[in-house]
C-alpha cells in the first residue's frame, strides 16, 4: 500500500492505494479518517492508482464531471455498506438522493426491505473513498444538506465543485 497527499480546493487529501485499487480518500481533518487503516505506518509514494486519481480529481474540481467507471475502487466495509456505495455512484452530477430514497433503492434491489434510512446514514458517513464515491449528493428527507464527515462547508464545495469549481491549484504531493 502506498498514501499520497492531494491538494484540493476544499483541503488536503489522503489517498490511499495497493497496488491496482483506490483504497480511501480522506480529508485531513475528517471523522474516521483513514477508517481502519494504520496511516501512520504506510509509506507515502506514488502510483499507477494514486496517479489516475489524482487526474480524476483534477477533472473533477475543473467540473469536467468525469464517470468513475476508469477508476478500480475497492473500499473495506460491510457488504451492506459495499451496497450503499454501490448506490451512490449512480447519483448523477447536479442531483441528490435522501437516505430513505437510498434504503428504497436498496430494498428494490433486493428484493426485500433492507435496513433502514439511520443505517445507510452510517454507510455514508464512514465511506472511505469521499468525492469519488459522492455520499455528498446525499441530503436529508427535506433536501437539507445534513452530516458529511468532511464538515458540511465541504459538503456545500464538493456539491458546487462538480458544476465548475476551478482546480488549477490542485495537485498530487
Amino acid at each position: 500500500m502506498l498514501q499520497t497527499t492531494y491538494a484540493s480546493p476544499l483541503g488536503q487529501l489522503i489517498l490511499l492505494a495497493d497496488t491496482s485499487h483506490l483504497l480511501g480518500v480522506w480529508y485531513f481533518d475528517q471523522t474516521h479518517l483513514g477508517a481502519n487503516y494504520p496511516l501512520e505506518t504506510i509509506k507515502h509514494g506514488t502510483s499507477p492508482v494514486l496517479k489516475q486519481t489524482a487526474e480524476w480529481l483534477i477533472a473533477y474540481f475543473n467540473g469536467q464531471k468525469p464517470t468513475i467507471d476508469k477508476l478500480s475502487l475497492a473500499p473495506e466495509a460491510t457488504p451492506f455498506r459495499q451496497q450503499v456505495y454501490r448506490v451512490l455512484t449512480t447519483i448523477p452530477y447536479g442531483q441528490t438522493m435522501t437516505y430513505q430514497q437510498i434504503t428504497e433503492r436498496l430494498s428494490e434491489l433486493n428484493g426485500h426491505p433492507t435496513g433502514s434510512a439511520r443505517a445507510v446514514g452510517g454507510a455514508v458517513g464512514h465511506n472511505p473513498i469521499s468525492i469519488i464515491i459522492p455520499c455528498h449528493r446525499v441530503v436529508g428527507s427535506n433536501g437539507s444538506l445534513t452530516g458529511y464527515a468532511g464538515g458540511l462547508a465541504r459538503k456545500k464545495g464538493a456539491v458546487s465543485a462538480g458544476t465548475g469549481l476551478n482546480a488549477v491549484n490542485c495537485n498530487i504531493q
